[in-house]
């Protein structure tokens, strides 16, 4: 992924308002991102734990959509998978991921989701950049291009369905 600014961010919103994108929290070290590696850029709201932010490019475009997602409780020893590069997490590790779609169906109320990794760091998983704190990475059969290719179709099909 080429690197972004604050105003390519800022624009690049396709599921809020520009009011909204104006106000949402830009991570303040896009200066020392592992660019290279990223398929999509992902953050959380530092001051909204709920919400969390991903910008990739499609199709010669920036695309970047608002999601929320609930905090996973603690207590349970439950492993989950993220859907996009199925890494493995304990309990809290993995969340559904929703965007409000774009367009009036959102302003309706009408939204998707996709299990992620909370995190949203899948493409340094996939890459081996990054290990998941007491989860793990299937062997796979799969080179790192087709598994990159994996994740990023899947992030497309979701981003398909927010904009649809």
């Amino acid at each position: 992924m080429k690197p972004l600014t604050e105003q390519d961010i800022r624009s690049s919103f396709i599921n809020c308002s520009k009011g909204e994108a104006k106000r949402l929290a830009v991570p303040r070290d896009l200066g020392e991102r592992p660019w290279d590696d990223l398929d999509f850029l992902g953050w959380r709201d530092p001051g909204a734990p709920d919400r969390s932010y991903l910008v990739t490019e499609r199709d010669g475009r920036l695309i970047g959509v608002t999601m929320r997602f609930q905090a996973a409780q603690r207590a349970s020893l439950q492993r989950s998978m993220c859907s996009l590069c199925l890494t493995t997490h304990p309990r809290g590790g993995v969340s559904l991921m929703t965007a409000r779609k774009a367009g009036a169906a959102g302003r309706e109320g009408n939204s998707v989701g996709v299990y992620m990794c909370t995190d949203l760091a899948c493409s340094l998983y996939v890459r081996g950049k990054k290990t998941p704190e007491s989860g793990s990475r299937l062997e796979e059969s799969l080179t790192l291009a087709e598994q990159i290719e994996r994740t990023t179709e899947g992030l497309a099909a979701f981003l398909d369905k927010v904009h649809a």
